[in-house]
């Protein structure tokens, strides 16, 4: 589903991201609902970030005012009935403008997936794609940060306990 975004892209970069779990949904400017093995995973694009709601447990990564910005590399949590899996990593492409577009046409073309395109710069993306994972659901998300020519990708695994 590929969805344009009223707001206009907030100038942000990947060092200002940060992780959080169990938030309340936040406002969102755009939802996409999927039901993977029995599981309903919300997909959410918060302004230049993203939250993932399953259940009433929610994975929140985000320029949150009040955590420091910093994603952690990889990291094995257990959180509430889950076994979370969670990684990241900003990438500066050589050619921006065509990984990007490589991420939109990958995410236009699932039906599981969410891309939020901002007004203003037309590389300005926030991109969410879920996916069934053994008896868990996996996610993916992509940041792309055209000022400073930045792609965050972050992958999620969330298994029962």
């Amino acid at each position: 589903m590929r969805k344009t975004i009223d707001t206009r892209f907030a100038d942000s970069r990947a060092a200002d991201l940060s992780l959080a779990y169990g938030l309340r949904p936040l406002p969102a400017l755009g939802t996409h609902s999927v039901t993977l093995g029995g599981l309903t995973v919300e997909l959410r694009v918060l302004g230049a970030s993203h939250q993932v709601v399953l259940g009433d447990w929610s994975e929140t990564v985000a320029c949150l005012p009040d955590r420091p910005g910093a994603l952690p590399a990889r990291e094995e949590q257990v959180v509430g009935d889950y076994v979370v899996r969670f990684e990241a990593r900003c990438e500066h492409p050589a050619d921006f403008s065509a990984a990007v577009s490589r991420v939109i046409a990958s995410c236009e073309a699932d039906p599981h997936a969410l891309v939020a395109e901002f007004p203003g710069s037309p590389l300005a993306v926030t991109a969410l794609a879920a996916g069934a994972s053994g008896d868990g659901v996996a996610w993916e998300t992509w940041h792309a940060y055209p000022q400073a020519g930045e792609l965050v990708y972050t992958k999620s695994v969330v298994s029962p306990r």
